[in-house]
């Protein structure tokens, strides 16, 4: 049984509140796509921060590129392009040595090398698919696509500026328990918005405990323009081979973290995108979307775990609310002080709802197990699994140059698919 299989399993019973198509009443819109804003706006800005871009622009490229993404897809993958964490080694680099102009042709490589898959799938289809990933190797890589992200959660959620904070540890717990009672004893509108509310409690509890700064927002301004910039430098245009030579080959890992994420919402929403829209148009709308941040002065953008997680909590998938969330953060790229406000939710809260948003898309990869009856007494089930959840969650990777770092979920992702191909059907052990 392969992946496309394994996810129809799943979809006689979508309990979708608001299923792919389907357009929320206007508040209710409003408020699932704030809910989807506030949950994707820490890490988005954080990339640029790191690598010393500007946020306002990588805001801008994320809403650009989601857009860009619904386009392509023809509005049937309620996907969220945010800044991609798998380039900031080499973003950091190129920055520190030779400038944007370097790091922009590395992005617009990244976005060529999509292009490129897309075009191959175009051609050879995607059979392959069901070879490669079948429900015992898919369960376990979709688990380690959210648990491989519990310690950047648990990091935000006890740590401050380096140092551990029993205010923070408290804030992340309340913030927590609150998303958790939202989500089990609220219904109605304010039923489809737990992470949403699980997100302003949290930061009235950071406020009490002084954990917001809210200097940044004071001295914003309203409008504010973000700091676009090209691959073409101030003096001319100059080809940077390096640059390319050294991102290019990490869109392997965003390739894998690509193909986990829709295994993920397939699951979940139970519609298979691999074949409707077909992964040639996902890919091509993910490299677009990289293309384009390269071409204005945001870092490469990938799909988020985090739009992910509160779609699984909220049983809404409408591509509405997706474009919804895009369109507010190509506004509030532009207004200095919205975007500011929300840049100052501390990490406690952001870990806090991480431990549910993270954990429900280890959740799923579970789930495929369980509806696939994958049997854990067979050695050769528990000897892809087992390498690749360890290898993935403790982030096992393979770092070739200051540069080049493959991480363990693209790691585990190309042992799990060795593995399924090497090993033989049944162990010599279990023969009878």
């Amino acid at each position: 049984m392969g992946v496309r299989t394994n996810i129809m399993a799943a979809k006689p019973d979508n309990h979708a509140i608001y299923d792919l198509h389907d357009k929320p009443p206007f508040l209710t819109w409003l408020g699932l796509s704030l809910q989807h804003l506030f949950s994707m706006f820490g890490a988005t800005v954080l990339v640029p921060l790191l690598v010393g871009l500007n946020p306002g622009v990588a805001l801008f490229t994320s809403g650009i590129g989601t857009l860009l993404h619904l386009l392509i897809t023809r509005g049937k993958v309620p996907a969220y392009m945010g800044s991609s964490f798998a380039f900031i080694i080499p973003m950091a680099s190129l920055m520190k040595t030779v400038g944007y102009p370097a790091v922009a042709q590395g992005i617009i490589a990244v976005g060529l090398v999509y292009l490129v898959v897309a075009l191959i799938i175009t051609v050879t289809g995607t059979g392959w698919l069901d070879t490669i990933f079948p429900p015992e190797v898919v369960g376990p890589i979709i688990m380690v696509i959210g648990l491989s992200l519990a310690g950047s959660a648990a990091t935000s959620a006890t740590m401050i500026n380096g140092k551990y904070d029993w205010k923070v540890f408290v804030v992340a717990l309340l913030t927590l328990l609150a998303t958790v009672a939202f989500n089990m004893f609220l219904k109605g509108f304010l039923g489809l918005l737990p992470v949403l509310l699980g997100i302003v409690f949290g930061y009235l509890m950071a406020l009490v405990f002084g954990l917001v700064d809210l200097s940044p927002v004071a001295t914003a301004h309203w409008f504010q323009l973000p700091n676009y910039e090209t691959f073409i430098g101030k003096n001319g245009f100059h080809f940077y081979p390096a640059a390319v030579l050294s991102m290019a080959p990490l869109a392997l890992v965003t390739l894998s973290e690509h193909l986990g994420h829709l295994m993920v919402l397939s699951k979940i929403t139970g519609h298979d995108f691999f074949v409707n829209p077909g992964l040639k148009r996902t890919l091509t709308g993910d490299g677009t979307a990289s293309v384009v941040a390269g071409l204005v002065g945001g870092p490469a953008v990938t799909s988020y775990g985090e739009n992910i997680g509160v779609m699984q909590l909220s049983r809404v998938y409408s591509v509405w609310v997706i474009g919804g969330a895009a369109f507010f953060a190509v506004i509030f790229s532009f207004v200095g002080k919205l975007s500011a406000l929300i840049s100052t939710i501390p990490g406690a809260v952001t870990g806090g709802v991480g431990f549910m948003l993270y954990g429900v898309i280890a959740a799923a990869g579970l789930q495929v197990l369980v509806d696939n009856k994958v049997d854990y007494s067979k050695k050769r089930n528990l000897m892809i699994a087992a390498p690749v959840l360890v290898i993935g969650i403790g982030n096992f990777h393979l770092q070739l140059s200051a540069q080049m770092d493959f991480s363990g979920v693209a790691i585990a992702t190309l042992l799990g698919i060795l593995l399924n191909l090497l090993l033989p059907k049944v162990a010599a052990s279990d023969r009878h």
